[in-house]
């Protein structure tokens, strides 16, 4: 069976016979039971109470079984205490053998009941109505509820292993190439929550696809430009061997080794949505550690605790410090504070700020304001991608006397 449908729904049909072959078995073996004997001893002993005596003629105690076999439909044959028949009435019944007891057997023409009366004698009767044996009609019922539970069972189990047909059919079409691919959501149990489980992974991986390819083509154009620099650089230095070309080489390959660095560090947080362990930070002191680093910076604000990745964290912060000082204007300042659950990162500088319309642009991968050639276009994106995987986020929020300002909001440690 290469289905799913098929080995769940014939488990069902196979646990459904199971279940009437047992209760066949139980109602055969339950004849010759402890209360069953006791029902046929009380029979016999009620039937020796009408019977004539074992002496009385035979033509009374056959007159008897007459009258019996006429009010209860059925062969009687009464046997004496040496199984030699006295009074027969119907189908001729065959003696009883030395060692049987009351109880049921199985004959040829039907079920004949054995019951032995208390003087020695024998009383045998055959109903003429259930001629088959007497599990039969309970096998029959409880064959007719399992087959009217088969057919209300195949639509149900049919239907699950659709969804998870269609399912399959989703992964299917999301390994072939086309990351749109959506599996339907029916229903609330387990089916329906993997099939949101797998839309949230199909969206995720069409998510990070999209950011690695618009990565790509980007870092494609913008690795030219040191490249041609350097190689322009190297063609000059060949013929001029002026230490300012040199100089100058070398800041092209810094700059080249930064922009390298940047696109492999944006790729590894598109990979990474959540931070996989974190550490007690000091926003304020690092802060003025990378405040340090740069001429006319201030830094201020109360000291404030955050969770995450230290490293990540001073990278954030370095970056907005090469923003303003690439593009904007001295001095520039660090402000930390925090209000309730949230710490707050300002930097500013004395420049024009961004223009409304691009406040939202600047996070965007490689977007320049000017092509000036100043910088690389990534560093506001990386901001935002870290202060977004510690549970923040990263905004332009110019305020009176300070025109150009980023603001970074975290959670504070509580």
């Amino acid at each position: 069976m290469r289905h799913l449908y098929q080995k769940i729904y014939l488990t069902i049909v196979a646990a459904l016979l199971l279940v009437v072959l047992i209760a066949g078995i139980f109602w055969r073996m339950g004849a010759s039971n402890a209360p069953v004997d006791a029902a046929f001893d009380m029979v016999g002993e009620m039937a020796t109470a009408v019977l004539p005596p074992p002496g009385a003629p035979r033509f009374a105690q056959q007159e008897t079984i007459e009258h019996f076999a006429r009010r209860i439909d059925a062969d009687l044959t009464l046997f004496g205490r040496d199984y030699r028949p006295i009074a027969s009435v119907g189908r001729p019944i065959r003696p009883p053998r030395r060692g049987d007891g009351p109880g049921w057997t199985a004959g040829a023409a039907g079920p004949i009941w054995r019951i032995a009366l208390p003087d020695g004698r024998w009383l045998f009767v055959r109903p003429h109505i259930p001629r088959h044996h007497p599990a039969f009609g309970l096998v029959i019922f409880l064959g007719l509820i399992a087959l009217a539970v088969a057919l209300a069972a195949y639509p149900m189990v049919r239907g699950l292993t659709r969804r998870i047909e269609r399912l399959q059919g989703a992964v299917d079409t999301l390994g072939t190439g086309d990351l749109s691919a959506r599996a339907k959501v029916e229903g609330r149990d387990e089916v329906a929550r993997l099939a949101e489980s797998f839309n949230r992974s199909a969206a995720r991986i069409e998510e990070l696809v999209g950011a690695h390819r618009l990565l790509l083509a980007n870092a494609s154009h913008e690795l030219r430009t040191p490249l041609s620099r350097i190689r322009l650089g190297l063609e000059l230095y060949e013929q001029t061997r002026d230490e300012k070309d040199k100089a100058q080489l070398q800041r092209d390959i810094g700059e080249l080794d930064f922009l390298i660095d940047e696109i492999l560090l944006a790729s590894r947080l598109d990979a990474q949505a959540t931070l996989s362990a974190g550490e007690s930070v000091d926003l304020l002191a690092l802060a003025a550690e990378e405040g340090a680093r740069y001429e006319n910076c201030t830094v201020d604000g109360d000291p404030v605790t955050v969770e995450g990745d230290a490293r990540l964290l001073r990278r954030m912060v370095r970056n907005l410090l090469e923003n303003a000082k690439r593009h904007g204007k001295p001095p520039i300042a660090i402000a930390v504070h925090k209000f309730g659950t949230q710490a707050t990162i300002d930097v500013m500088d004395a420049g024009p700020g961004v223009p409304d319309a691009e406040r939202e642009r600047v996070f965007t991968p490689f977007h320049r304001l000017r092509e000036d050639g100043q910088g690389t276009g990534l560093g506001l994106s990386l901001v935002r991608q870290i202060a977004r995987m510690h549970g923040g986020d990263a905004t332009v929020a110019p305020r009176p006397g300070a025109l150009s300002c980023f603001r970074v909001t975290l959670p504070a440690k509580v």
